[in-house]
């Protein structure tokens, strides 16, 4: 349990290997690996089959030679001056390093070893172990594989003696290791360049024929860079078809077709912004007219030198009242339409400091009952822009903070640069905007003022937010939105400008 629970501990600290994560690199490690196994399996098969044969060679010879040169040992007949051979130990057709031994009632009485060379010397010293082995060696007429201490690793064979005695001959088993060995060097050198050849030409190979599928999803990325959000949208070239009745062919194909789709509905929807802006800013400039005419009336009617019954001036100031307010919004959405056609807005130096000066100054005549604070920076801030659309900006954001915080409430507006832009903030410590709503807090006809504040004047038409959002758009910059109970932000970054 020990062992396991350490083999655990350390299998843990060992580095994960990294899975490939493109497809092409996925299908040439499994070419590779694929390859790697099928040498492998050849490599081993060849490896056990050379072993074999050659151990099988050995016990062939030890049954040629027999028992010949254990039975020379037999009653102390072989002296090393008998190498050369005679009627009882002829060795000459013994092989250098042959073994043989003698055994009588599981003792070893005799062994020698032919050396190689002109030593006469054939005496072999064994180890008490060596002695063991040699003694339970079976009489089976099979051959064993031995390792003497002494001598090396061995193939064995015992035949009884006709004495009673166990007669035990054997071959060194080094030169078939030695063989083998070379076997699996020259494999794993020859294996080891097919790998890496295979796998330089299985990538190359891959590679090639993944190439449709690239040029695909390099389509794919060039059409994920588009703002596809809004306006006329030119879709990249379709990507090259292939094979259809390939995979990649077929993905090609596909791809193509929803391309061709997406264009079609990104047209489409091009065509009705088109018609619904040229709408608005038709009925917008057309309906100026009779706005401003109602009203004119409304206040030529209010002037009139006679009396005029109560309910008739109650009405009458709603009429005035009412149209100038729909005239507001008809500008308002004749602004939107022209920012969203496009029209370009007016391009000279801005001292956006004094702008916020007076729409702070204007913002406590209107709303005496906040608190206003300024944190401006000691140089003046200079923009490029449309100082008039800004001046929109500064008081849609300081009226969005007026009516839609409780009375008393802190409302802070701090100018500062950062780097090549400026920036503008309007922070008030009221009630916040609701997580509901401030995903959509910049778009148009959105209103939120009774959630804030519910006692604060109706008359919103929900245009002074995306008025800001959209003029600062055509300005190059950004506005924000953070809020929770206690801290609504606003923040708008502008860049800065040189004065000229």
């Amino acid at each position: 349990m020990n062992l396991l629970r350490r083999l655990r501990r350390l299998l843990r600290h060992l580095p994960r290997p990294r899975i490939p994560r493109t497809l092409r690199a996925r299908l040439t490690a499994g070419l590779v690996v694929l390859l790697a196994v099928s040498c492998a399996a050849v490599g081993v098969a060849a490896v056990v089959e050379l072993n074999g044969f050659l151990t099988g060679r050995l016990d062939q010879q030890l049954q040629q030679t027999g028992p010949s040169f254990p039975q020379s040992l037999e009653h102390g007949k072989f002296k090393p001056s008998d190498r050369d051979g005679d009627e009882h130990g002829d060795t000459r057709r013994q092989a250098a390093g042959t073994f043989g031994a003698r055994t009588l009632k599981g003792r070893v009485t005799n062994a020698a070893l032919i050396p190689s060379g002109a030593d006469p010397d054939l005496t072999v010293a064994l180890t008490d172990h060596d002695r063991a082995t040699l003694a339970a060696l079976p009489v089976d007429g099979r051959g064993h594989t031995v390792r003497l201490s002494s001598i090396g690793d061995y193939r064995l064979l015992a035949w009884t003696g006709r004495d009673g005695d166990v007669l035990i001959t054997g071959l060194p088993l080094e030169p078939v290791r030695a063989t083998v060995h070379r076997l699996e060097l020259v494999a794993a050198g020859v294996f080891g360049l097919a790998l890496a050849a295979a796998g330089v030409a299985g990538a190359l190979w891959v590679r090639w024929s993944l190439r449709p599928l690239s040029r695909v999803a390099a389509t794919a990325t060039r059409v994920s860079e588009l703002p596809l959000a809004s306006g006329e949208v030119a879709l990249p070239p379709r990507a090259p078809e292939s094979d259809p009745r390939s995979e990649v062919g077929r993905v090609a194909a596909a791809f193509n077709r929803m391309l061709g789709h997406v264009e079609d509905a990104l047209t489409k929807r091009h065509a009705s912004e088109e018609r619904l802006r040229s709408f608005a800013a038709d009925a917008s400039h057309e309906l100026r007219t009779p706005v401003a005419s109602v009203r004119g009336h409304a206040e030529l009617a209010l002037l009139h030198p006679g009396p005029l019954p109560p309910g008739i001036t109650r009405a009458l100031e709603r009429i005035a009242a009412e149209s100038s307010r729909m005239g507001e919004m008809v500008d308002d959405l004749l602004l939107l339409a022209r920012l969203d056609a496009g029209r370009p807005l007016e391009s000279h130096p801005v001292d956006l400091t004094h702008l916020v000066l007076d729409a702070v100054t204007d913002a406590r005549a209107t709303g005496p009952d906040h608190r206003w604070t300024l944190d401006l920076p000691e140089e003046p801030v200079t923009v490029t822009g449309d100082a008039h659309r800004l001046q929109q900006v500064l008081a849609n954001l300081l009226a969005n903070a007026r009516l839609h915080t409780p009375v008393g409430t802190k409302v802070t507006v701090t100018l500062e640069t950062a780097g090549a832009a400026a920036s503008l903030q309007v922070q008030d410590d009221g009630p916040g905007i609701p997580p509901d709503i401030q995903p959509g807090v910049f778009e148009r006809f959105t209103r939120a003022e009774h959630r804030r504040r519910p006692d604060a004047p109706g008359g919103g038409a929900g245009l002074g937010l995306s008025i800001v959002a959209a003029v600062v758009e055509a300005h190059g910059g950004t506005v924000t939105l953070e809020s929770r109970p206690g801290a609504t932000t606003f923040t708008v970054q502008l860049r800065l400008g040189t004065p000229t």
